[in-house]
């Protein structure tokens, strides 16, 4: 994603969100129930409807030594040293609640407590070692499918949802394995509904334009969603909450 327009007068941001295009980071979705596995969406074949909904995996950060990632934010020298030792900076939700901070929209008051808030809390009660939020596996049974014996297993991997009330904007966290590494991962999304979106056409009945994208607009009335994302992001795991508390600092200097 990047910031579309920034207007320091209206204490208004606007990203891009493309819709046409299924990426690591968006992709457009479709689900009758809030709890219910979601399915991608072909948006240059199929019409939008109010099922439809966009998926955002929402970043915090960049790391400086890659060019073509640090490009995407405004704020290239708001610097610090991320978990994992590399130098990084405020990008996406970071990018979007530093601006907020300095309109004075978002306060000195609200950062300190979430940091507090992080600063307090036991390593072993984080989601990525908790034991109440595993993966869980079946115990194996055989199965003869097609004439071929296999060990047949369930396996079932915790997802939270959180609503931001009074906005139809959800955040999942799904706890998954590392793809390339031991260990588990959570992962959080933001999620709402295409008719939170600003289009020159409205969505709903229509197919996606090519290549075209369509605006999110973050401003004073929901930019606690992403205040409360970033409180979310620092329990995922340990290195999520000393990222978080880096970042706080960052914005507070």
């Amino acid at each position: 994603m990047f910031i579309k327009t920034r207007d320091d007068n209206k204490k208004e941001i606007v990203v891009a969100i493309p819709l046409t295009k299924g990426t690591e980071k968006t992709r457009i979705k479709k689900r009758s129930m809030l709890n219910e596995y979601g399915f991608p969406v072909a948006t240059r074949t199929d019409a939008f409807c109010q099922k439809c909904y966009v998926e955002w995996q929402i970043g915090y950060d960049v790391v400086i030594a890659e060019p073509d990632k640090l490009s995407r934010t405004t704020l290239k020298n708001q610097r610090f040293i991320g978990a994992n030792g590399k130098e990084k900076t405020l990008y996406e939700l970071s990018e979007y609640i530093y601006y907020f901070y300095k309109w004075g929209v978002v306060s000195n008051e609200e950062l300190t407590s979430i940091r507090n808030f992080l600063e307090n809390i036991d390593l072993d009660l984080l989601l990525d070692v908790n034991k109440d939020y595993m993966i869980e596996r079946g115990h194996p049974i055989p199965k003869k499918l097609f004439n071929i014996d296999f060990e047949y297993t369930q396996v079932k991997y915790p997802l939270l949802i959180h609503k931001f009330d009074p906005f139809e904007i959800i955040t999942e966290i799904k706890i998954t394995e590392k793809q390339y590494a031991v260990g588990v991962q959570p992962m959080l999304y933001f999620c709402f509904p295409v008719t939170e979106l600003k289009t020159t056409v409205p969505l709903v009945g229509r197919v996606a334009g090519k290549k075209e994208n369509a605006d999110f607009v973050i401003n004073p009335s929901n930019i606690q969603v992403f205040l409360e994302g970033l409180k979310i992001f620092g329990i995922l795991s340990a290195n999520h909450k000393k990222d978080i508390i880096s970042i706080i600092d960052v914005i507070l200097r």
